[in-house]
């Protein structure tokens, strides 16, 4: 059983989660919330904790960021793209179980007001934006940390909202490095 509630999108969303863990669920409803979803979000956040699983795409980008300003401490599990992909349609109803399950073992807590950690010139200097191979390498970035995929601007807000160390994002970059040069 999970203690914390996970926040997901739609129904389809609840009946994958609970394929994978014996969880309680709040549903946003799709990308607009309402004002009475909030006041639940926050009450659950308050009593249990929240864990945010939304679909690895804009509208569920948005939901993640319109939650962690209106309550900070939330916690977000992410799914890989591949794994929520089925017929062309991405979406965390799609991924398996193990999927599911391996998003919420890697958790990660928003702060409140964060400081960087990791410059963006340090992203530039590493080749993780502006390169011809810079989508690949914050890919397989974004998998090892745990955080998702996402563009360099997004990949930058994720490791200060997250407050990734130093050295673990540099373990991270030299093991997705390797990972490019090998083709795995």
């Amino acid at each position: 059983m999970i203690k914390e509630v996970v926040v997901v999108e739609g129904r389809h969303d609840t009946i994958a989660i609970k394929r994978a863990v014996d969880a309680d669920t709040i549903e946003t409803g799709g990308s607009r919330l309402s004002k009475e979803t909030m006041q639940k979000i926050k009450l659950a956040h308050e009593r249990r904790g929240v864990i945010i699983l939304t679909d690895p795409d804009y509208a569920g980008e948005r939901i993640r960021k319109i939650i962690s300003q209106e309550i900070p401490g939330v916690k977000h599990a992410f799914i890989e793209r591949e794994e929520g992909m089925k017929d062309g349609d991405l979406g965390v109803e799609n991924a398996s179980p193990e999927a599911i399950r391996r998003a919420l073992s890697r958790l990660r807590t928003s702060t409140h007001d964060p400081k960087p950690i990791i410059q963006w010139e340090d992203l530039i200097d590493l080749g993780l934006v502006g390169g011809n191979e810079s989508s690949l390498l914050r890919e397989r970035c974004g998998k090892i940390l745990g955080i998702g995929f996402c563009n360099a601007k997004q990949f930058y807000h994720r490791l200060t909202l997250f407050q990734i160390s130093k050295e673990e994002f540099i373990a991270a970059y030299e093991k997705a490095l390797k990972e490019c040069n090998h083709g795995a």
